[in-house]
C-alpha cells in the first residue's frame, strides 16, 4: 500500500502542477465547450478567476511532488476535484473520466496520511 500511495502522490502532484502550469501559458486549445460548461470556462478567463485556480492546483501540487506538507496539499486539491466532479457531472461528462482519476488518487494519498486529519473529524467538545 506504501507504494501505491507514493506513485499516487507523485501522479496527482504532477498532474496539478501541469494543469496549474497550463493555466498561465496563453494557449489556444480549441474552441470552448458548448452550453453552460463553455460559458463556465468563458467567464474563468475572463475575469482571470483561472489563475486563482491555476495557482492553488501549483500550491497543492508542489507539496505532493516534494514529499513535504502533504495533508496541506491535499486539503488544497480536494475543493477543486470536487469542482471538477461537479463541472463534469453536471454541465459536461468530458471531464469525468480525469475528476475520477484524480479522485482516486486523491483517496489514495489520504488513506496514507490520514492520521493528519484526525483533529478534523474529532466530534465537537472532545480533547
Amino acid at each position: 500500500m506504501k507504494i501505491a500511495a507514493t506513485i499516487a502522490r507523485y501522479l496527482l502532484g504532477l498532474m496539478f502542477l501541469a494543469a496549474g502550469v497550463m493555466k498561465f501559458i496563453p494557449v489556444n486549445s480549441g474552441p470552448l465547450p458548448p452550453g453552460a460548461a463553455g460559458e463556465f470556462m468563458g467567464a474563468l478567463m475572463a475575469t482571470k478567476y483561472i489563475w486563482i485556480v491555476g495557482a492553488f492546483e501549483i500550491a497543492g501540487g508542489v507539496p505532493l511532488l516534494i514529499n513535504r506538507y502533504v495533508p496541506m496539499g491535499l486539503s488544497l486539491l480536494a475543493p477543486i476535484i470536487v469542482n471538477i466532479l461537479a463541472v463534469s457531472i453536471l454541465m459536461d461528462h468530458r471531464g469525468l473520466p480525469a475528476g475520477l482519476a484524480a479522485s482516486i488518487l486523491w483517496i489514495l494519498v489520504f488513506v496514507r496520511v490520514n492520521s493528519a486529519f484526525d483533529g478534523i473529524f474529532a466530534p465537537t467538545g472532545q480533547r
